[in-house]
Parts: structure tokens; sequence; C-alpha cells
């Protein structure tokens, strides 16, 4: 009877680990965790020692003509709609300013 009482007020208790056996494998698991970021660090620096370096400036691309190129500046001829109730869609729209560049 005192069995059953102490299983119904504690049901967990046969399913937990003795004292020593939790801290043993709680220490192992750390150390272990600890060794695999230890190796991975290293396996990663001789992989990256394998890698070229960064690039010397004097093998950098140059701009044409040693001037830095500018913005282009263009005008638009503005495009007249009429005057209708009905309202545009984009497809409906001309070419949006650029029949001009095509052209030509």
């Amino acid at each position: 009877m005192e069995n059953l009482l102490r299983e119904a007020t504690h049901p967990y208790a046969p399913l937990a680990a003795p004292h020593g056996t939790s801290g043993v494998l709680f220490t192992l698991v750390g150390v272990l965790v600890v060794a695999l970021l230890i190796a991975a660090f290293a396996w990663g620096r001789r992989i990256r020692s394998r890698e070229p370096g960064p690039p010397h400036p004097e093998s950098q691309p140059r701009l044409p003509g040693g001037e830095p190129v500018g913005d282009s500046m263009e005008s638009r001829e503005p495009e007249e709609l009429p005057r209708t109730d009905h309202r545009r869609k984009p497809h409906e729209l001309k070419g949006n300013g650029i029949d001009s560049r095509r052209r030509g």
C-alpha cells in the first residue's frame, strides 16, 4: 500500500537516474561538444589557409582613359495624353518615353 501511495504522489521518481550517473553523463557530453568545436575550428583554419589571399591593388581593373565616368544627362519629350474619363493602364501607354532612343 505504501508503494502505491508513493508512486501516486511521485510518478516520475522511478524514471530519474541516480545522482552520480547524470553528472558523469553531462560532463562527458560537455567534453565531447567542446572537442567537436575545437576540431571544427582547426579544420576550418586548415581549409582557409589553402584559399588564395585577397587580390593586390595592381591586379584591380582601371577606369578607361584614366578619368572617372560621369552621369549621363538626357531630356525626354513629354507625350500628351488625351483627356478622357477612361483610365489608362500601363499596357495602353506608348513606350514610356523611350521611343526616341529606339528609333535613332
